[in-house]
């Protein structure tokens, strides 16, 4: 029986052989990328500063600190609002709150504590930046969406004992944002826009199952062919908001550790309709036998 046609389920790396991931042989840059900056770091720390090329959609990795705070900006704009599994957070609302009413400029709060959470926040408004501090020890990376008016970039923080250090998150292929203009400020010190809002209560609906009246869910198990060593089905598809929202099981039943990025999902001509606006893997090391939630969005089309 011929392999399936790639394009038909989530598209490999180009690093990655098309039948196996074998766990020798050459590595993705994407994948060196965070021990090269720890070793950086470690060796110089007067020059502990990541400077991460990044745009909309598109998961990147970066170090945070597990003993300091981490900065995190981003290059010409102001971060505007802030996505993850939050502890506690001095910017607002947790993920466990109703959210901002739109046209308001969230305020200073008391932070409100999410006891699952993996990671406590702090806002610096009048520059735009976060601060941010591991909780916990487990090893895992912390995932963070970090939003400016244009654009929503995914962060995979993988921790390590270095010292303070800045994430600059650069997307060049963005214009910068005009100072002067009335409507571009309003944008950066409000609320974040609607479709940010929209992918933020679509990800909360699939990894919570606290379901928003107007997100419809529907229980599907359908197995999709993917690599040599892994089983992957899909297991739910939520619709509400203009997005489809896809929950995958994925299962290593190989011999060998996975590692996995949230690239290898994005599928711009997959078998169901519309283009991926975003990506997120609950778990990235799979140890064999172990399982992650692997959650797909994208934009609604004709069913």
């Amino acid at each position: 029986m011929p392999h399936p046609d790639r394009h038909a389920g989530p598209r490999p790396l180009p690093c990655r052989p098309q039948q196996a991931r074998p766990s020798a042989g050459p590595t993705c840059h994407r994948v060196t990328l965070a021990s090269l900056v720890a070793l950086i770091t470690c060796a110089d720390p007067a020059r502990a500063l990541q400077v991460l090329d990044a745009r909309d959609g598109v998961a990147i990795e970066a170090v945070m600190s597990i003993r300091e705070a981490t900065r995190i900006r981003i290059d010409g704009a102001p971060i505007t609002d802030v996505f993850g599994n939050v502890y506690s957070s001095s910017c607002g609302p947790t993920p466990t709150s109703s959210g901002v009413d739109a046209g308001t400029t969230p305020m200073p709060a008391a932070p409100e504590f999410n006891p699952s959470g993996e990671v406590v926040i702090e806002c610096d408004r009048d520059k735009g930046e976060i601060y941010i501090r591991p909780v916990g020890d487990a090893p895992k990376p912390v995932n963070l969406f970090v939003s400016s008016a244009q654009a929503t970039y995914t962060l995979v923080l993988r921790k390590a004992d270095t010292p303070a250090d800045t994430i600059v998150i650069r997307d060049r292929s963005l214009r910068a944002v005009s100072p002067s203009s009335g409507a571009d400020t309003h944008r950066l010190r409000g609320a974040a826009p609607d479709h940010i809002r929209a992918l933020k209560a679509m990800l909360v609906a699939m990894a919570a199952d606290r379901l928003p009246t107007d997100i419809r869910v529907e229980d599907i198990s359908r197995q999709v062919q993917l690599w040599e060593g892994v089983t992957f089905a899909q297991i739910g598809r939520y619709d509400g908001r203009g997005l489809v929202g896809e929950r995958y099981l994925l299962q290593n039943v190989g011999q060998d550790t996975l590692v996995l990025a949230e690239q290898e999902f994005d599928r711009v001509d997959g078998a169901l309709e519309g283009q991926v606006l975003a990506v997120a893997v609950e778990h990235h090391n799979l140890r064999p036998g172990d399982m992650t939630n692997v959650f797909v969005i994208r934009r609604a089309g004709p069913r």
